[in-house]
């Protein structure tokens, strides 16, 4: 099959390439997704035989967050007080952690826990989020950052607004190695290159998550024992441990 890719309109790094049909509708994907590949080389992901479980076959469920706020507004407040819970929002996330609560998320910080907003909270622990949406200037598609309950010590339980993608087991915390792991994982360019190739646009659903393959749950736990233990996690040094997991 024939595939042409550019940048933009003027055509100016237009390529063609060549493709065998089994790369671009993968045989065993139920769903027929087309992958766009932009290049003849395979990424670490395509070449591993490692990376190939579902979310399901690692015990791990994606879910959109399921505040929305317009419809719970009446319960929703920019301070936190007595008798509220965490309410989180793509901008309390920078880089792979969170920032909560912040003065300037006029949307607010906090939802009350009562019996109207209950049912849409998660109990307090360890989760991998991940945005639904991306601006188009961004440099990946999928950005991932770990909630940690230690943010929030005296939380029952979690708010996770519409725009986020919340990753957990059963609607309940992930264990520290496996949210750590699966950020890195996510936050791989290999990971986003994959993603691209059949997501057109600066949309992140959990469908679309819930689609991908993924490392093993022990690999995921021994890469959230390294993640856990660096300082500071660099591009470079995720893409190097992303080579060395696809191995």
């Amino acid at each position: 099959m024939t595939i042409s890719t550019s940048t933009d309109d003027s055509f100016s790094d237009l390529c063609i390439y060549e493709h065998p049909f089994d790369r671009i509708v993968f045989p065993d994907d139920p769903e027929r997704f087309i992958h766009v590949p932009t290049s003849l080389e395979r990424n670490a992901i395509e070449l591993s035989s490692a990376i190939h479980f579902s979310l399901a076959d690692i015990g791990i469920g994606v879910s959109t967050g399921p505040v929305v706020d317009f419809r719970l507004q009446k319960h929703i407040q920019q301070k936190p007080s007595e008798g509220t819970v965490p309410l989180l929002y793509p901008g309390h996330f920078s880089g792979h952690a969170v920032q909560w609560p912040k003065a300037e998320m006029r949307r607010g910080n906090a939802i009350r826990l009562n019996a109207d907003t209950k049912k849409w909270l998660y109990p307090n622990g360890f989760y991998t989020v991940a945005r639904r949406f991306s601006a188009k200037e961004e440099r990946r598609r999928i950005v991932a950052s770990v909630v940690d309950p230690q943010a929030f010590p005296n939380a029952p339980m979690l708010g996770f607004e519409n725009h986020l993608n919340v990753f957990h087991e059963d609607k309940r915390g992930l264990t520290e190695e496996i949210a750590h792991g699966l950020a890195a994982f996510l936050n791989t360019t290999a990971v986003d290159e994959q993603f691209r190739r059949f997501n057109g646009h600066t949309q992140v659903n959990a469908t679309d998550l819930r689609l991908m393959k993924y490392p093993s749950r022990s690999a995921l736990i021994g890469l959230g024992k390294w993640a856990r233990g660096q300082s500071e996690l660099t591009q470079s040094m995720l893409d190097e441990m992303m080579k060395k997991l696809a191995e």
